[in-house]
């Protein structure tokens, strides 16, 4: 523990240090390298001199500070007992309350703030004046979640429903539709309506390393009783559901090459995950730079890994110009998806957004694409909680 404590302080003092190798390394970002070796020994080789040589500390420490933090934290979470039920030995780390909240529901989220699937979800709850409260989960140790055997976030937790009296509801997009079929149609009891969205279990993988995934194939359909339905076409349904999934299986793959794009930018971008999550509260200084400078440096590797994985271009702006540009194509003239109304395929673009809004990228996409009019209409629904105010409008068949 010593240690490690020691590993860590000499993190925080070199941070100056840590800074500098970052812009070092945003020199070479995107220009070709000699020989595939050259900018390794740029960096690590101790023939090339003591500048280099102290580079080469810096990093050590900073990757053995990251292994040794996470093998204590994880070892650490053996001493966290929660309750049978999951929000009772669990103190919310705030807890939010709307005037016009009429549905008597009590919630529980589970999140990492800057999720952007955890962003959709709570894009829904604000706008239609749902209150809540919040668990934020230590991305690191997930000790607040370790009572679930669904290790992913968002999870809502329903109070007084079911006979173990909560429903655990995984998945952001089941979470949006369970809860917008709900508001339609109060009478249908919400356990009832968790059993229109069955999960699917299926293994991925070779035959040596593999996996089970949990699907749920219904989880963009919202649910009406067979004597009510909404006003909307068929076609207008189908193009709401089209829209959410391009947002959860195209859009989302634009967010971590773009906000990660150099060292540079994934370390602003995690310190504005730390002022956005106060996590100057949330967490020990210890976790905080941990957290901060080791996930920087591991999602700006990730962010090259999924800028090849899913073929994006050479520079991933324009990428995200073009992600942009279909979202606004799309809308077609129209002030939202929905219409006159946000529907859930505007409340998930719109959470995605809000996931990097304060990052750079996000600034580049509002001055290069002509989505910032329907990005401001939508934020301001959502901060005036305009669902909590709308009448659902109903039809029978």
């Amino acid at each position: 523990m010593t240690a490690l404590r020691s590993l860590s302080q000499g993190v925080l003092r070199n941070r100056v240090s840590f800074n500098n190798a970052f812009k070092q390394c945003d020199n070479f970002n995107g220009k070709p390298l000699r020989n595939k070796h050259s900018l390794f020994d740029k960096y690590f080789s101790t023939n090339t001199g003591s500048s280099y040589r102290s580079k080469w500390k810096l990093w050590s420490c900073v990757i053995g500070t990251g292994v040794l933090g996470s093998i204590f934290l994880f070892n650490k979470q053996k001493y966290v007992l929660n309750a049978d039920f999951p929000g009772q030995s669990i103190p919310p780390t705030k807890q939010i309350r709307f005037d016009e909240d009429k549905t008597n529901l009590k919630l529980t989220l589970f999140q990492f703030v800057t999720c952007p699937f955890c962003c959709k979800v709570r894009a829904m709850l604000n706008y239609n004046g749902i209150s809540h409260d919040v668990v934020e989960v230590n991305s690191i140790t997930r000790k607040e979640i370790k009572w679930s055997k669904y290790k992913k976030v968002p999870i809502i937790i329903i109070e007084g429903v079911g006979e173990d009296g909560y429903l655990q509801v995984n998945d952001s997009s089941v979470i949006m539709s369970l809860l917008e079929s709900h508001l339609f149609d109060k009478s249908v009891p919400l356990e009832k309506l968790s059993t229109y969205f069955p999960v699917i279990e299926k293994k991925t993988g070779g035959r040596f390393f593999s996996r089970t995934v949990q699907e749920c194939p219904n989880k963009n359909f919202v649910m009406y009783q067979e004597h009510l339905s909404d006003k909307r076409t068929p076609e207008e349904r189908a193009d709401e559901r089209k829209m959410r999934i391009w947002v959860d299986t195209v859009f989302v793959h634009l967010i971590s090459p773009n906000v990660y794009r150099t060292p540079r930018e994934a370390l602003d971008t995690f310190n504005w995950f730390s002022t956005a999550g106060d996590w100057e509260t949330n967490f020990s200084n210890f976790q905080k730079n941990t957290i901060i400078y080791i996930g920087a440096f591991v999602m700006y590797l990730v962010g090259k890994k999924l800028k090849r994985k899913h073929n994006l271009q050479d520079d991933v702006r324009t990428s995200l110009y073009e992600g942009g540009d279909t979202w606004v194509r799309n809308l077609k003239g129209r002030k939202f998806m929905g219409g006159d109304h946000p529907d859930l395929a505007d409340l998930s673009m719109y959470g995605m957004l809000t996931a990097m809004e304060g990052t750079e990228a996000m600034k580049d996409m509002l001055s290069h694409t002509k989505i910032r009019p329907w990005f401001e209409r939508t934020k301001k629904a959502v901060n005036d909680h305009e669902g909590a105010h709308r009448t659902r409008d109903l039809s029978v068949p």
